[in-house]
């Protein structure tokens, strides 16, 4: 693997303080992509609103506004209220932590899977985590007012998004232990496992800059990881872009983290 330009710094919209603005993931495969949605749901949707019974989905996206998801845009930052909670459909937002000067670290992923701001679902209007697209797509995208509302009128969808909610905390206890204990290999392939799910694709364009940044190493560590799995005949890379080969062999490959979290979401969400 080579080498890809730097990242371009760009002051968020808030006026926050500047933030890497990552050259991140892009589809190259096959994708589920087109003109925005509308109402009803259309077969490949949000995971999350299609749980919902057909009266509380249908007044819920009465209220929701179908936007494109642009790569690198920052939906909100770390301790700012939320405007909105956003629904994926067929992009997704990497959750970013940072501390005092050091990289931005990602702790968290939501795809068609989840829910941008869990917050919400706690009483809670401030976000955490700094939200950035890393995947292009589509989404629902629902005022936080409007959201607080329907969980307040709603048994199901309140049922549902509070089973998330545990869920989303379980995952990142598990990334936590992930992050200390786990090899950079076994972490990079269950990186690379968790983005093909919510991308919809085997290909896409990512740079060792962003990797490093969104595990925690140094890149040299991601050049090295990235070549065993090459060699292993598990995933192809070149000019920035990732083919995966063998998924099968890429699940063996990964730590332990990508089945736990994936069963875990299973057990309360399926």
């Amino acid at each position: 693997m080579s080498d890809r330009a730097p990242p371009v710094f760009d002051r968020a919209q808030t006026g926050a303080t500047v933030l890497p603005r990552l050259s991140g993931l892009h589809a190259t495969g096959p994708t589920r992509g087109g003109p925005p949605a509308e109402h009803p749901l259309a077969p490949d949707q949000n995971h999350l609103l299609e749980l919902l019974p057909a009266a509380d989905l249908e007044r819920l996206l009465g209220r929701c506004e179908s936007v494109q998801l642009h790569l690198g845009d920052v939906l909100c930052e770390a301790g700012v209220p939320l405007p909105f909670a956003y629904f994926p459909v067929d992009g997704f937002i990497s959750l970013l932590t940072r501390i005092e000067d050091h990289p931005s670290l990602e702790v968290g992923m939501v795809g068609r899977e989840g829910l941008f701001g869990a917050a919400l679902v706690l009483g809670v209007a401030v976000s955490p985590l700094q939200a950035l697209v890393q995947g292009a797509g589509q989404a629902w995208r629902l005022p936080a007012a409007a959201l607080v509302r329907e969980l307040a009128r709603s048994a199901a969808l309140r049922q549902t998004l509070h089973r998330y909610v545990y869920v989303v905390m379980a995952q990142m206890a598990s990334s936590a232990a992930c992050l200390r204990f786990h090899l950079i290999g076994p972490r990079l392939a269950r990186w690379l496992l968790m983005s093909a799910d919510r991308a919809h694709a085997s290909q896409f364009q990512v740079t060792h800059e962003f990797l490093a940044c969104m595990l925690g190493v140094r890149r040299v560590g991601v050049t090295v990881a990235a070549g065993e799995l090459q060699r292993l005949g598990l995933i192809a890379y070149h000019r920035g872009r990732v083919t995966v080969l063998d998924r099968a062999g890429l699940e063996q490959a990964a730590c332990p983290c990508y089945a736990r979290q994936h069963l875990a979401y299973q057990a309360l969400l399926a």
